[in-house]
């Protein structure tokens, strides 16, 4: 029988961070300091990654390069049509609110490494070992935000920005074999809340035996 999920989510400290952790879009001019962010990437660092290869690369964004990607994003948005349009307008205030921005790309390593040493399809390969990838950094990136929300931290994962993904890595500096994952402004929030109500896990959930 599964339980409420209140009841569970508070029985100790991850499981209460779990539950309290919610995106958050606009926050204080309060600076969130070079040891809180450290803490942050350490805890991405730590998150499992395929073949423990940790594909991935951590760009922290402050001051003016931060406000250079905000007004890359609003500059941009002016091409798509309205409601990605004002998604990523939404997205640029975050940025430009946030004290700062950590943006997370895969390098490619693991693809360019796995499809050495496996002895299988070129193409199938590639497919593989890119989204284990994909997977090793967003639980990075989720543990980021978890790591956050333990601090008393906010956090967005800003997903709409991957319609710029090339744009943004340009002005990242990324080569070009790397990969857009997320773009995460971090600050302390400008008021308290709480996320979106979850459907119940019920309607998520089949057993089989």
């Amino acid at each position: 029988m599964l339980l409420p999920d209140d009841s569970i989510l508070v029985s100790n400290d991850t499981l209460r961070t779990i539950k309290d952790r919610h995106s958050v879009r606009t926050f204080t001019k309060d600076d969130v300091s070079d040891e809180e962010i450290t803490i942050l990437l350490h805890a991405a660092n730590h998150a499992p990654s395929a073949h423990n290869q940790q594909a991935w690369r951590f760009i922290i964004l402050r001051g003016t390069k931060k406000q250079e990607l905000a007004q890359l994003v609003t500059t941009q948005a002016a091409a798509f049509p309205r409601p990605a349009a004002a998604l990523l307008r939404m997205g640029a205030k975050s940025i430009m609110s946030a004290s700062a921005v950590i943006a997370v790309v895969n390098t490619g390593d693991l693809i360019r490494h796995g499809t050495e040493l496996f002895k299988v399809e070129k193409d199938m390969a590639h497919d593989f070992f890119r989204t284990m990838e994909i997977q090793s950094s967003a639980a990075a990136v989720e543990n980021i935000l978890l790591a956050a929300t333990s601090l008393g931290l906010g956090t967005v994962w800003l997903g709409i920005l991957y319609l710029l993904k090339g744009d943004v890595l340009r002005f990242l500096g990324e080569p070009d074999e790397g990969e857009f994952m997320a773009v995460v402004p971090v600050g302390r929030p400008a008021k308290v809340g709480s996320g979106p109500r979850k459907q119940p896990v019920e309607m998520k959930v089949r057993w089989s035996s």
